[in-house]
């Protein structure tokens, strides 16, 4: 009887949505599904970057009232439902809040330290609206995509890779896969965990410990507390999460973040979100029935 070898392991790395990619397919061919699946992402960028003045959501920002394509409809009706679940511990009416405490261009841009205070915090504004594919912004609210819309990617660009074989897409620790079985390694206080993943599954990580920067001598990151319009002071230094798909892991990863050690355990227990929580205090603490 015959054994057939196993397909080979082929990568592909680049950079977008200001992080690096990288896209894993056993395949003995994948040529075209890796080309695609880059351009997906890059052509997501160009719709869903609030740094790109062109861009779907950049127009909506200024505008207050879009008539949206597809993907921009999607990624906004996904966060809409994100934000309900998750008690407004979710929201993407933080654009104007990122851009006070000095996230106000791509990353790399930014000043890592500067004597300039922030400005004063920006607070929840008003609603969103979104009717027969037109979404209506209140006065004053602009929306941040950031996380969700690389969580979409993630998925989309996964969609496209698993057409060759078994694959797997990071998108600078947001992870989806498309069957297979695939063993990653995430950081913790001490030293790093391995996760299996298999199937078709995500994983995503939230934390305050990469993108930071100093104002006035006052630490600052990217992770926004809508309640109070200021990033987080969480006990929480990270959260990994691990989902059915990268925008919900996105999602439970930043909500659990917010929530805090306390809440955030509680809540991965009681929801079977498997979670990895590191404090700032050095702790590595497992939920959601990670153990």
């Amino acid at each position: 009887m015959e054994t057939l070898a196993a397909a080979p392991l082929l990568r592909h790395r680049f950079r977008a949505m200001g992080t690096e990619i990288e896209l894993l397919v056993e395949a003995d061919e994948a040529a075209g599904a890796l080309a695609a699946a880059e351009a997906e992402f890059h052509r997501l960028e160009a719709l869903l970057s609030r740094f790109r003045p062109d861009s779907e959501l950049s127009r909506l920002n200024r505008e207050g009232t879009f008539e949206a394509g597809a993907d921009l409809l999607r990624v906004v009706d996904l966060a809409l439902a994100a934000n309900e679940s998750t008690g407004g511990r979710f929201d993407i009416r933080v654009h104007d809040a990122l851009v006070a405490a000095g996230y106000d261009r791509s990353f790399e841009l930014v000043a890592p330290d500067d004597p300039t205070a922030a400005r004063a915090p920006v607070r929840r504004p008003g609603g969103i609206d979104v009717r027969d594919g037109v979404i209506l912004l209140d006065d004053g609210v602009r929306l941040d995509l950031g996380g969700i819309g690389k969580g979409y990617a993630c998925e989309r660009a996964a969609e496209i890779l698993g057409t060759a074989g078994p694959c797997l897409v990071n998108a600078g620790g947001d992870i989806a896969t498309r069957a297979g079985t695939w063993t990653v390694a995430i950081e913790t206080a001490q030293e790093p965990l391995t996760l299996e993943l298999s199937g078709d599954s995500a994983l995503a990580t939230s934390g305050r410990d990469l993108r930071r920067w100093r104002r006035a001598g006052r630490d600052l990151h990217h992770l926004i507390d809508p309640a109070t319009g200021l990033p987080a002071e969480s006990d929480l230094l990270r959260v990994t999460a691990i989902a059915h798909d990268a925008v919900a892991a996105e999602v439970a990863a930043k909500a659990l973040f917010l929530a805090g050690l306390r809440a955030g355990r509680e809540e991965a227990d009681r929801l079977c979100i498997p979670a990895v929580l590191v404090t700032v205090r050095g702790d590595t603490v497992l939920a959601g029935g990670l153990g």
